[in-house]
This record gives C-alpha cells, structure tokens and sequence, in this order.
C-alpha cells in the first residue's frame, strides 16, 4: 500500500471513531443529534446526548449572581462551530432562592468555547441600560451568517442586530416604547434571521408575529388585531422550510403551524397534561426528521414529539423543576446539535474579539 493510500485508509478509521455513536457509547462535546437546553432556573446551560441523557458539557456553576463562570436564568443558546452564543437573561424577583428580594441582572449575551471562557459579550454585567453595549433582560440571540448577532432586548423593547465591535448595526422597534404602530413592539420574544433578509418576530405582549424588512416595514403578520383567544404570549416564531410559519403559543400551552395566508396546517399540539396543567411552552423547533422539540418551561421538560403529537423523547421528569441529577427547572429554550434552523455551520477561521468589561 502506498503511503498516501496509507494515510488515506488511517483518516478514515479515524473519521468513523469520532463520528461513530453506538448505543451505550459515550458522547462527546457537539456531537450531532445532542440536545442544548437552557437550563434557565438553574442557571445554566447543558449539552445533553440523546440516548444516556448524559450531561456532555455544561456553562453555568449555578450561580444567580452573573460573573464570568456563571449566567443567570438563561433563556437562549446557540452552537456555533464549537462556540456557544448564551443570552443571560436574569432572574425576576421571587423566582429563584437567590432572587427572593430582588431581581438577579445578567443583561449579556455572550459567546464561550468549549472550556467555559467567554470570547465575545455584548451587554455589562448585571447591568441593566439601554446606552453603548447596555441591554435589558436580553431574551435570545441569533448568530447571522455575517458574524453580526441579532439580539432580542426585550425589556427595551427591540431587536437589535450588532457586530463584534459593539455596534449596533440595525434595529427594529423604538428603545423603551411599548407599542404596536410603526417600528413598535411590546415585550419581543424572539427574533429570527429569514432566507429573504426579512426579520421573523414573536412580538409577545402584542400576542403577534410579524415579518419586517430592513425599511421597517411589516411586510407579514399572524394576529395583527392582537385576539388572545388566537394568540396570547406569543414566545417564539420560526419560518419552516416549506414557507408555513412554526408558533409557540405559550399562554394557551400549545404549538401550531399556519401557512403563508394565516390559515392552519392540520391540527395544533397542546402541551397541557394533568401533570402539569400550565406547561407555558417557550421554544418549539422544528427537526429534519418532521419532529418538534418543544420546551416546556413550567413543567419542567423538553419534550420530542412526532407529527401525530407522540412524545419519543423527553428529557427532566415532568412537573419536577428542580436540580436533582436528571432533571430540570424551568427549561426555556432546547436545540439539537446541527439540526436547527437558526444554526449557521461552522465557520473557517471566525473570530471574537475579546471583551474589555
């Protein structure tokens, strides 16, 4: 055998190693098909695989108090090759033991790589600001294929797309106005990056979603008269390969997909059970495989549930929300490893400029 044919036949036995994932075999750090949750009441946020259910990598010491190896009730994650983009959300006033007097600030959207140091933030240390690199209860975080960050600020009631320099580069919404005219929005939950250049809203507090271009306009819209019997805390919003529109409906525990002219795409999946009455789901997220993985705050679970609403996968046991190995407390946000469609591929040489705060 020839050298090159040697070292062709040794990169492919190493190749199938890593990539190999028997069941009963150990995961490792952003393996395909792993879970990312945003752990938010136990401040952290954890890599899962899907078959052990074992933590494979964790952000977050549990901390309420924001600092470089913790982040406070997180609502959002995001892989980015091997990096992590985390919104640190914080922690409203009673909903952790931490917090009883008062609220627990985070206000950062940050990126960390797989050892746990922060590469790249934007937003001050539990501050709370609306000026240069200031955020306010920051929700989620999408990374763009520009190397911008498109960041939902919801308590200043905006999404706001920055680059690595601090900059903010465009925004949608006026800074601390609660509204539903023109460049308005009211308590925004999620935002969304879509093929055309347009900007995919969940508006919560308004109970809409709405499709704006980069002139502001709303150019789509679900529920623009604001009906809660037809959309009430709107929390999350994605555009779905197919052109229809994924909805987390989260006041009215269920998820539904409407098509292009409002019109619903067969039945909607409730979250409700006995067990836990109000799951209140945050993120619902649509796989290849026709799946939806589904996080359901107030019970305590991410859910994987087919196209007929069968759950083929959980995660934490329902109705718990607590720290005891296994399990989960308040479980915002959950994303398969390079199987999502707010996920960008890994990009050759990318690069954070280390943040001075």
């Amino acid at each position: 055998m020839g050298r090159k044919m040697m070292y062709l036949a040794l990169a492919t036995i190493v190749l199938a190693l890593f990539t190999a994932n028997p069941a009963g075999a150990t995961s490792v750090f952003n393996q395909r098909g792993n879970i990312l949750i945003s752990d938010q009441f136990n401040n952290r946020v954890i890599e899962v695989d899907p078959i052990g259910k074992n933590i494979v990598w964790q952000f977050g010491n549990g901390s309420s108090v924001a600092g470089p190896h913790s982040v406070v009730a997180p609502n959002d994650a995001q892989r980015i090759g091997n990096l992590t983009l985390i919104s640190g959300t914080g922690a409203p006033q009673g909903t952790e033991p931490g917090c009883a007097s008062a609220p627990c600030l985070d206000n950062r959207v940050f990126v960390v790589d797989q050892s746990g140091r922060i590469v790249w933030q934007y937003g001050r240390t539990g501050l709370s600001g609306s000026g240069f690199n200031e955020l306010n209860t920051p929700v989620q975080a999408t990374f763009l294929p520009n190397k911008d960050i498109l960041i939902t600020d919801q308590a200043n009631e905006r999404v706001i797309e920055v680059n690595q320099l601090h900059l903010i580069v465009w925004q949608y919404g006026m800074t601390g106005v609660t509204g539903n005219g023109f460049n308005q929005l009211n308590n925004p939950n999620s935002a969304e990056l879509l093929e055309n250049g347009d900007i995919l809203i969940a508006d919560e507090s308004n109970n809409r979603v709405i499709e704006v271009n980069r002139a502001k306009q709303v150019v789509w819209s679900y529920n623009n008269s604001g009906d809660p019997s037809v959309l009430n805390g709107t929390a999350f919003a994605s555009r779905l390969c197919n052109g229809d529109t994924l909805i987390t409906d989260s006041n009215n525990n269920r998820v539904f997909e409407v098509d292009s002219t409002g019109s619903l795409v067969g039945s909607y999946y409730s979250t409700s059970s006995v067990t836990a009455p109000d799951p209140l789901p945050t993120r619902a997220i649509r796989l290849c495989n026709g799946n939806t993985l589904i996080s359901n705050q107030f019970a305590g679970q991410v859910i994987e549930v087919d196209p007929s609403g069968t759950i083929v996968l959980s995660f934490g046991t329902l109705g718990a929300n607590d720290n005891a190995p296994g399990d989960l407390n308040g479980p915002y946000d959950a994303k398969e490893v390079g199987d999502y469609v707010g996920i960008t591929p890994p990009f050759g040489g990318f690069f954070f400029d280390l943040d001075g705060d």
